[in-house]
């Protein structure tokens, strides 16, 4: 992909695995906009094969902290259980205008990461969510190191330069060897 090149699909939720015996779904939410689950009509999961299908969502409602989705047409466990370890997608289109500050996962991966001199440091593998705690998952000459998300540390933010300035603490890197 380019590297001003925006994604034609925003993952939202992770199928983790099958609940139930009517075909239900238990997934990972991975957006800071749980209510836009209540709007969905159709969404596309994505599969480990490069494979991508458009699904029509029945109903979605919160469980113990995960989702549960009900596909139409899966209607039993072997249907859901082919359905485990997909990406619940939307088109890039739909998705979430943000504010100010902010920023979608997949528009920090990738980015360089630069120290306040100009010395890269190296490159945004993954944002890793813990609650209340958002890592960037950085891997360079010095191997991987994390890298908190916080407007502290994180000064200047350009994905469309694919750019990360960060002021970081005093032996940050050193503590991941």
């Amino acid at each position: 992909m380019e590297p001003n090149a925006r994604p034609s699909f925003i993952a939202i939720a992770r199928i983790v695995r099958p609940r139930g015996n009517r075909g239900e779904v238990l997934a990972d939410s991975h957006t800071d906009f749980p209510a836009r689950f209540d709007l969905l009509r159709n969404v596309w999961l994505s599969f480990h094969d490069g494979r991508r299908q458009l699904f029509v969502l029945e109903d979605c409602w919160e469980h113990k902290g995960r989702l549960v989705f009900k596909f139409a047409g899966i209607d039993s466990i072997d249907a859901a259980t082919e359905l485990a370890n997909s990406w619940v997608e939307v088109p890039a289109d739909q998705a979430v205008t943000l504010p100010p500050g902010f920023y979608f996962d997949h528009d920090l991966a990738g980015c360089e990461v630069f120290d306040r001199q100009g010395k890269i440091l190296g490159k945004v593998a993954e944002v890793l969510r813990i609650t209340g705690n958002s890592q960037l998952l950085v891997r360079g000459e010095k191997g991987e190191f994390l890298v908190p998300a916080a407007a502290e540390i994180c000064r200047e933010i350009s994905t469309e330069q694919k750019k990360i300035v960060v002021e970081l603490p005093e032996g940050l890197i050193d503590l991941n060897k």
